[in-house]
């Protein structure tokens, strides 16, 4: 196969990348216009590309597609693609002929494991839609969404992206920090950390989530300054030397005016006390493998890093990740040294803004400059590569995710983070052998969430 050229789109110029955060906001009439036209409703472009291996947006199913036979909530998603087979598998050996459309970080695992890794490409799907009401949203967000505190907070309607034309890096990463989720997620996923040699640490942690922005029953959506982005209550059951460990707190969408809440339960002393250091680099999961802040690939107060937009790139990237998560494979099956097996996995060609992440003079944190891969249909985090403080890349990660059927919109799913230079990677989110997350329907309120609630779950 030929190689492709993957053209820079002239969407974003570098002006757009370096505009400060206290400019570029609301976009014109006219701009916003496009969307529902020559966009979709949220800002991805609807054409496909040139060569016609990413197709035009279709947008053709909201919800459950037609015969797939979904149970509901708490049951696994049908794969609406399972027929499909790869059109050719990238590996070490043939890696030069799709270089353009390969991160970095995929080059260097396709280097590092060249007996083993392989990245199976299925033809393209852009089929799914959001509901109306996030279009409608997204329309009016792209007239009134604003930048707050030098990009610490943002003021825009709830339940939709806040920039869905979005001009600057702030911009871009706001838009990942509130893209249409889950209202509701109660889930207990199983995390492992897999050495070189095979043998595998394992963790285990219960989610309590309810994010107050995606509440779809709203009528009249209310602005981002005005209700908090989410609560959480998380409960260790693995390790067992962690195990009844409990965070619970609260994320706002300024993180200048309010910043993060969290408050931490011990069960050696039986305690609740505030936890002011949860969030950026603290380490986080089974051997303290990831970061607080890896969650999704970035999460949290964007206080430490300048945001530049790279541009716009056409990839190779994890989607419709539905095989994965199938209980017929069993952790045995995924879970290889080195690597995740390749064939649980499904990459598709796609659009992404490429974001870059630098430190900041003065700050700190386990990652020097972090360059991160937006789906451009979803705002969604789907890879990010992670460099050390001498400039070499030391983590890849790739975040698989399912369009959830019942809230009509995106979920994350397992992600994988691969250490290069230790040989290691973290699988998070693993439910193949748990029951599926239930999402939007759990009978949370804000009481659930509070230092209160820790302390009574953890007795």
């Amino acid at each position: 196969m030929a190689m492709h050229r993957i053209p820079t789109l002239a969407l974003v110029g570098v002006c757009l990348a370096a505009a400060s955060a206290s400019g570029w906001a609301k976009v014109s009439q006219a701009e916003a216009d496009k969307l529902g036209k020559e966009l979709t409703c949220i800002g991805a472009e609807k054409a496909g590309n040139k060569d016609g291996t990413i197709p035009a947006y279709s947008g053709k199913w909201l919800g459950v597609p037609p015969g797939l036979g979904y149970k509901g909530t708490g049951t696994p998603l049908p794969d609406p693609y399972a027929s499909e087979k790869p059109l050719f598998v990238i590996t070490a050996q043939n890696m030069a002929q799709y270089g353009e459309r390969l991160t970095p970080g995929m080059k260097a695992l396709l280097k590092k494991y060249p007996d083993s890794y392989n990245i199976p490409v299925y033809p393209s799907h852009r089929d799914f839609r959001y509901a109306e009401w996030v279009c409608k949203t997204a329309k009016e967000n792209a007239l009134v969404g604003e930048l707050q505190d030098e990009g610490m907070g943002v003021d825009a309607l709830t339940g939709a992206p806040a920039f869905p034309i979005p001009k600057s890096g702030l911009e871009l990463l706001w838009n990942s920090l509130l893209p249409v989720r889950a209202w509701k997620e109660q889930a207990v996923y199983d995390q492992a950390v897999v050495y070189p040699k095979g043998n595998i640490a394992w963790g285990r942690v219960k989610y309590d989530i309810l994010a107050p922005v995606n509440d779809p029953t709203e009528k009249q959506r209310p602005h981002t300054t005005n209700v908090l982005s989410s609560y959480f209550l998380t409960s260790v059951l693995l390790p067992e030397r962690q195990a009844g460990e409990i965070y619970v707190g609260k994320e706002s969408n300024n993180f200048k005016t309010t910043p993060r809440d969290t408050w931490s339960y011990n069960p050696g002393t039986r305690r609740v006390r505030q936890a002011p250091q949860f969030g950026f680099d603290m380490p986080f999961g089974p051997g303290g493998f990831r970061t607080v802040d890896d969650d999704r690939l970035f999460n949290g107060s964007p206080e430490r890093y300048n945001w530049r937009i790279v541009g716009k790139r056409e990839y190779y990237i994890p989607y419709d990740a539905y095989r994965f998560d199938d209980p017929s494979r069993k952790y045995a099956d995924i879970l290889k040294p080195g690597h995740a097996d390749p064939d649980a996995m499904r990459y598709e060609l796609h659009r992404v803004w490429v974001l870059e992440a630098t430190l900041k003079q003065g700050y700190r944190h386990q990652y020097a400059k972090r360059v991160m891969y937006l789906d451009e249909d979803t705002y969604h985090m789907v890879m990010a590569d992670n460099y050390d403080a001498r400039g070499q890349l030391w983590r890849v990660a790739q975040q698989n995710y399912v369009y959830a059927y019942d809230m009509k919109a995106f979920q994350a799913r397992t992600a994988l983070f691969y250490d290069l230079v230790s040989g290691a990677y973290l699988a998070d989110r693993l439910s193949n052998q748990q029951n599926a997350p239930s999402l939007n329907a759990a009978n949370f309120t804000a009481d659930h969430f509070t230092p209160d609630a820790a302390r009574r779950a953890g007795r």
